[in-house]
């Protein structure tokens, strides 16, 4: 995944610090007014009207199957695009904006399980954290619809 230096915009869920590539981030927004989805997945937190625009809101710590956030926390949404157009991915709290390298990225070991597995490209050592690199393409794909052809007919 890793192709030389780049930009990761961070965030946390709890104590443990993620980052997706700067070049996806399209805002940084404090909690939003969302409309409700019927029969959405448990992840889809609702509906945001941002400027105009109607975005998908996916809750990160219901999608990697972590427990609920402390009700003190007022979750923050990172605005991602995706092959699917704008999608606001909401956390605990944004971080900082950090430069990686190869030098200091690894890939996933294989004792990660669950949902995480399947988006957490890797992780990166930085002096003072390690950064949990995700996909936010990875994020999404469960929530394009199936391919439903063959049931046609």
């Amino acid at each position: 995944m890793s192709a030389g230096p780049r930009t990761l915009c961070t965030f946390w869920l709890d104590d443990i610090c993620f980052g997706v590539d700067v070049l996806t981030v399209r805002g940084v927004i404090k909690q939003h007014d969302l409309a409700p989805v019927p029969l959405a997945p448990s992840m889809v937190s609702g509906l945001m009207n941002l400027r105009g625009q109607i975005i998908t809101v996916v809750d990160l710590r219901r999608r990697i199957e972590m427990d609920d956030r402390r009700a003190d926390v007022e979750p923050m949404h990172i605005v991602v695009h995706s092959d699917d157009g704008l999608v606001s991915l909401t956390v605990d709290r944004i971080g900082d904006v950090v430069d990686v390298s190869d030098t200091a990225f690894e890939t996933p070991p294989g004792t990660l399980t669950g949902a995480a597995r399947h988006v957490i490209v890797g992780a990166h050592k930085l002096d003072d954290r390690l950064v949990l690199e995700i996909d936010t393409d990875r994020v999404l794909a469960s929530l394009r619809p199936v391919n439903r052809e063959h049931e046609r007919g």
